[in-house]
């Protein structure tokens, strides 16, 4: 009866079976669990290799930086004090927090040897610390 009183007012429609019912509430929100645990995991791994893309960056610049002032250091004529002279930062890394820790430390190891450790800085904290060697010629 009901469905020939919709037939009459929507032509064409008729009464679900069973097996034609609708999504269920819980269907739907398991549904939800599951993109919400998929986006959390999504999530998750782009803030770690965001992370990750930072840390390298930090490296880069700190390594950069170090073998700069230690080609710098090889170029100086040989001191025997240990007296070197320091390069200019770069105004970009010196901005972001970037320094040498100075005067470096210069150990003579035997006459017309020394070991030269650079230490380089990110506000304040020791993240790269690059050892040489120094030969008078």
């Amino acid at each position: 009866m009901i469905g020939k009183l919709l037939n009459n007012v929507w032509p064409g429609s008729r009464l679900a079976t069973d097996d034609e019912r609708g999504v269920t509430l819980a269907e739907t929100l398991v549904a939800l669990a599951i993109f919400g645990l998929v986006a959390v995991v999504f999530l998750t791994g782009l803030a770690t290799s965001s992370k990750a893309v930072m840390v390298s960056q930090e490296r880069v610049a700190a390594e950069s930086l170090a073998k700069s002032q230690m080609e710098s250091i090889k170029s100086d004529s040989y001191s025997v004090s240990g007296n070197y002279s320091k390069t200019d930062i770069p105004i970009d890394l010196s901005d972001q927090g970037y320094d040498i820790d100075w005067p470096p430390d210069v150990q003579e190891l035997s006459s017309g040897l020394q070991k030269v450790v650079i230490i380089v800085m990110h506000n304040g904290e020791a993240i790269l610390q690059l050892e040489d060697y120094k030969v008078d010629r």
